[in-house]
């Protein structure tokens, strides 16, 4: 089993044009739950044959600024990135960064050892190294005689 995504929509399906338009225009404020002031950060799942290692790109945020929880086989991670102006002299043009609150869940599969989860916060990435329990197998072969 993989690393799911965690969406109580299920992937929001659009049903009409109109609805795929709005989802295009605003995909990122659907997902987040519906304010103006959230945004889905991007991430990047990897696994080997020892560990998950989820990726969370958010940078310009500080190592305190991020909660994380295990419950149960979900999970949440989740924190805020504010917006600060500190060049008074000076207005902003364009600002396409992302700032606000976020939140992603993920399911785990069982063979994750939630005691052993370790995160870590370099260069605007969030490293979180999921190691897998060596005990429980969730796929093995079976020979037929």
């Amino acid at each position: 089993m993989n690393i799911v995504r965690y969406s109580p929509l299920n992937d929001f399906v659009p049903t009409s044009f109109s609805t795929l338009i709005d989802r295009f225009f605003n995909d990122h404020v659907a997902n987040a739950g519906g304010t103006a002031h959230s945004f889905v950060p991007r991430v990047d799942v990897v696994e080997d044959e020892k560990a998950f290692e989820i990726h969370l790109a958010v940078p310009g945020m500080g190592k305190d600024d991020f909660k994380v929880e295990l419950n149960e086989n979900e999970l949440t991670i989740s924190g805020e990135r504010k917006f600060s102006k500190e060049k008074k002299e000076s207005s902003y043009r364009s600002v396409e960064t992302q700032y606000g609150k976020f939140s992603r869940t993920f399911v785990l599969p069982e063979n994750v050892d939630g005691q052993k989860i370790q995160a870590q916060y370099e260069n605007g990435i969030l490293l979180l190294t999921l190691p897998k329990d060596e005990k429980k197998v969730l796929r093995q072969s079976i020979k037929v005689s």
